[in-house]
């Protein structure tokens, strides 16, 4: 067996960030990814997932299952008012043209 590559814990903390970022500690960026990873799943992700669910399952919905969207629903609020002036759930009708 060869050796074994072992990355050197320091080294990591040294790497230079390019103009503004220079400044900031390589911790302070994990935490602000982070955040901005929650942020995306809160705000985007979750609510375009049970947008998607909800435009599936309204019809077929069972009285537990409308329930927990309903939860879901108040839970993610801010990010489904974000999509919800591009989205459009109205029922088709019957097929025939408006007169």
């Amino acid at each position: 067996m060869g050796p074994r590559f072992r990355p050197d814990p320091q080294r990591w903390h040294s790497v230079a960030l390019p103009g503004p970022l220079a400044g900031i500690g390589t911790e302070t960026l994990l935490v602000l990814g982070l955040y901005g990873a929650l942020a995306g799943t809160y705000l985007v992700a979750v609510p375009l997932a049970l947008y998607w669910w909800m435009q599936r399952r309204w019809m077929v919905m069972g009285k537990i299952e409308r329930t927990a969207v309903y939860g879901l629903v108040f839970l993610f609020f801010p990010g489904l008012i974000l999509f919800a002036p591009f989205l459009n759930f109205r029922l088709q009708g019957q097929g025939g043209k408006a007169a």
